[in-house]
């Protein structure tokens, strides 16, 4: 079940967990069940899950009941190789920052040192721990809300927030799997916050069964508010690229349709929506 599961449910963003135990002892451990689960106030989730091979619990959990502070370092690709050091099972005691070759920095707020290599450390107190079972692979939900939040200057831009080509985050898949998020593979949505899209139901039939649009291509299409006019769509038949189009195509609708919709799904790649709806609208 949990290789089904790292595998399917991916990528997932690591938790790098500095804690400390009531001694004072400092453990450092990643975590890839973990995420934010509200901004106000501003809550991460992550889970120590009990070992699958004998069902004891990890340091990390049992330093979090004795002092109930966490700090989540973000991770980054410069420093994922020493996180995957950090991982390996040292005895109680060892402090993984040494053994993986990374600085402390002391936190302002809570006991537990940050990683000065981390783009962004959040310093938590934990609200609480839910146990989800006691069999192996049983998870402890931690609930930390986040006190401090430090973040390196180079990975801000000229407004001071943070730039996402800049972080170089690293997730984690199944197995020794992680993958890297670089500007070459970054991408944007438009998100339908401020607007109610049409949606794919009420695009035309022709065009929602299109053989050349995908699926992404339709949720585009359908993200639109309204329609493009019909004095917007005879200009746009006048353009050389349209016009080149219908003329070489006079008396074949099924070629004219083919080459409209390729010619709009090369405008729906480049994120020219409105010029890809009216090629599709195009007579």
């Amino acid at each position: 079940m949990q290789n089904y599961l790292q595998y399917a449910i991916a990528p997932r963003p690591i938790c790098f967990a500095s804690t400390v135990d009531k001694e004072g002892n400092i453990n450092l451990s990643p975590f890839s069940f973990f995420n934010m689960f509200s901004s106000n106030p501003p809550v991460c989730v992550f889970s120590p899950a009990r070992r699958v091979r004998d069902n004891t619990t990890k340091h990390t959990l049992e330093n979090l009941h004795e002092v109930p502070e966490v700090v989540i370092n973000i991770v980054n690709y410069s420093m994922v190789q020493q996180v995957s050091l950090a991982s390996v099972e040292y005895p109680k005691g060892i402090n993984e920052f040494l053994k993986a070759g990374f600085t402390m920095l002391p936190s302002k707020v809570v006991k537990p040192p940050r990683v000065a290599e981390s783009p962004v450390q959040f310093e938590c107190v934990v609200n609480d721990i839910i146990s989800l079972g006691k069999t192996p692979g049983a998870g402890n939900l931690i609930i930390a809300e986040i006190k401090l939040m430090h973040i390196n200057e180079s990975v801000l831009d000229v407004d001071g927030k943070i730039d996402q080509q800049k972080m170089d985050h690293v997730a984690r898949l199944g197995g020794d799997w992680y993958c890297r998020i670089t500007p070459e593979n970054l991408f944007k949505v438009a998100k339908p916050v401020k607007t109610v899209g049409i949606g794919v139901d009420a695009i035309p039939y022709a065009i929602r069964n299109s053989k050349i649009l995908t699926g992404n291509n339709l949720g585009q299409l359908g993200n639109v508010e309204v329609l493009p006019t019909d004095e917007e769509i005879e200009a746009f038949a006048q353009t050389d690229e349209i016009k080149g189009i219908l003329d070489a195509t006079i008396g074949d609708g099924h070629t004219r349709e083919m080459q409209l919709h390729l010619k709009a799904k090369e405008f729906l790649d480049a994120e020219k929506v409105k010029e890809a709806w009216i090629t599709l609208l195009v007579q």
